[in-house]
């Protein structure tokens, strides 16, 4: 009976000893990732790329078709040249896709 009580203590010990070595790991960790700069992890290189896609993909027809239709008012040509500028604006979104896809990856 007693072995048991002396197995049970060591059990309880030695769980002890690894909560506190996985402590001292986790400060370690903590204080490495302070010293080399990695604490305030940037978003992943896809979320990154696939940002600059919808920003591309939205602000190219918007910003074309914005352009346009300041030309319609001058020119008096409502809607062609905004039609023009916007589907322009498409085209240089979708060139610009191509190219953020070709990127090589870090």
């Amino acid at each position: 009976m007693e072995e048991k009580d002396t197995a049970q203590d060591s059990f309880v010990a030695e769980d002890s000893r690894l909560q506190s070595l996985e402590e001292r790991l986790q400060a370690a960790q903590r204080a490495e990732e302070i010293r080399s700069g990695k604490r305030n992890k940037a978003p992943a290189k896809g979320y990154r790329q696939g940002q600059r896609v919808l920003a591309e993909m939205i602000g190219g027809p918007v910003g074309g078709g914005l352009i346009g239709w300041v030309l319609d008012l001058v020119f008096g040509t409502f809607p062609w040249l905004m039609l023009a500028m916007m589907f322009l604006g498409f085209a240089v979104a979708v060139r610009n896709v191509f190219r953020i896809a070709n990127e090589r990856p870090e």
